[in-house]
């Protein structure tokens, strides 16, 4: 099993932080490239030509390699919901078709398909909560349902708010044999769960780097299939078009759109500070494997919910839930003021409609755990007492 990488942080041996589904610390690593970065930017004659799209192509081969993907088919954005707004120019549902989300998903993979649907004459169908936790079940029986043709899935890869995880092969099946499309918000699973897009061929996946990746915020890609890439860009850029060169006369010699996903790549992308972190967080990742990842996590987790559990807390089936999630349920809501009782004992996490979500990443021990734990059930006795 991979060992506690907590020396790689600047985490203090008292905070036991179990949220990396809100945000991440940056390892030390990321710092300094973020340090070095700004110094670069502070002293820009120094700077190297080159180095921007060094950068670029660098930040943009470790974002693919976490998904199996080629380089050249992943584009460099500001955040999932830009993603969503690519994918939304590039791939128009039908007039009279169904998008399918679920229900609570996070906002970035539903509101653009919401924002489309009026214009564009498409319905977008909420995938209701099943009573049995099973989402993928539920969203096979969405998409085998008679009536309108499915479009597109618009779906997350797992419920940020309580961390069931959706088969995303079994999924993407269903949906094929409907001749429909998939786009994955893989915000918690890119470098943490096998989503090869060689295997599953979603027609986009979309994830940031500042929760599990382990990198800032204001960065993210897109994957985009092969067979989308001849779509038109949400921003029109100089780098998008095959001959826009600002050291050749005619500036503008070549209007026709740039060839891969490097086309749908977002204005200002060479932003090296965030690209220089990013790199070398989701290569620290890489170096790690996914499958390592979710075993220390799936530990974790599982001693959470021992102790847990002996504290009286309600969770969920262990086989309908990710190995880096575990969410606490309250019968009668979350008591007030629990996450800042928690917090006050440096033990933190998140509250996510009405539940408290734990997310534990490679920084987290069992001394973490405990902690946390132990936090937990003096914060219930107290409301208990109260």
């Amino acid at each position: 099993m991979l060992a506690s990488q907590r020396h790689l942080f600047d985490i203090p041996r008292d905070v036991a932080y179990l949220n990396a589904a809100a945000w991440s610390p940056l390892p030390l690593a990321v710092q300094e490239a973020g340090r070095m970065g700004v110094g670069r930017k502070g002293r820009p004659w120094d700077v190297d030509a080159a180095l921007p799209g060094r950068v670029i192509e660098r930040c943009r081969a470790a974002a693919a390699a976490l998904i199996g993907a080629p380089a050249e088919d992943v584009a460099i954005i500001p955040s999932v919901s830009y993603g969503v707004a690519v994918a939304g120019k590039i791939f128009a549902p039908p007039a009279g078709s169904r998008v399918l989300v679920f229900e609570d998903d996070h906002s970035s993979p539903v509101l653009e398909w919401l924002a489309r649907a009026p214009a564009q004459g498409f319905t977008v169908e909420t995938v209701k909560r099943p009573a049995d936790g099973d989402w993928t079940a539920a969203v096979e029986e969405a998409i085998a349902t008679p009536g309108a043709p499915i479009a597109i899935a618009s779906i997350s890869n797992l419920h940020w708010a309580d961390g069931a995880v959706l088969d995303m092969d079994r999924i993407s099946s269903a949906l094929k044999a409907k001749g429909a499309a998939l786009l994955i918000d893989a915000t918690h699973g890119a470098g943490m769960m096998d989503l090869d897009v060689a295997r599953i061929d979603p027609d986009f996946l979309i994830f940031p780097t500042y929760k599990w990746v382990l990198g800032p915020y204001g960065r993210a890609f897109i994957y985009i299939a092969k067979r989308h890439q001849d779509g038109v860009p949400l921003e029109q850029t100089g780098f998008g078009r095959k001959g826009v060169l600002n050291d050749r006369v005619p500036y503008l010699s070549d209007l026709s759109y740039a060839p891969t996903a490097r086309r749908f790549d977002m204005g200002e992308r060479d932003h090296f500070i965030g690209l220089e972190m990013s790199a070398v967080a989701m290569e620290l990742m890489a170096s790690w494997g996914h499958a390592a990842i979710a075993e220390r996590c799936a530990m974790l987790t599982a001693r959470l919910e021992d102790g847990l559990a002996a504290a009286g807390a309600i969770l969920p089936q262990r086989s309908l839930r990710a190995p880096h999630i575990l969410c606490v349920s309250f019968p009668a809501g979350m008591p007030a003021g629990f996450i800042d009782a928690l917090a006050a004992q440096k033990a933190f996490a998140a509250p996510r409609l009405g539940r408290l979500r734990i997310s534990p990443h490679v920084y987290n021990d069992e001394e973490d755990v405990d902690r946390f734990v132990a936090a937990y059930a003096r914060c219930m006795a107290a409301r208990a007492a109260a």
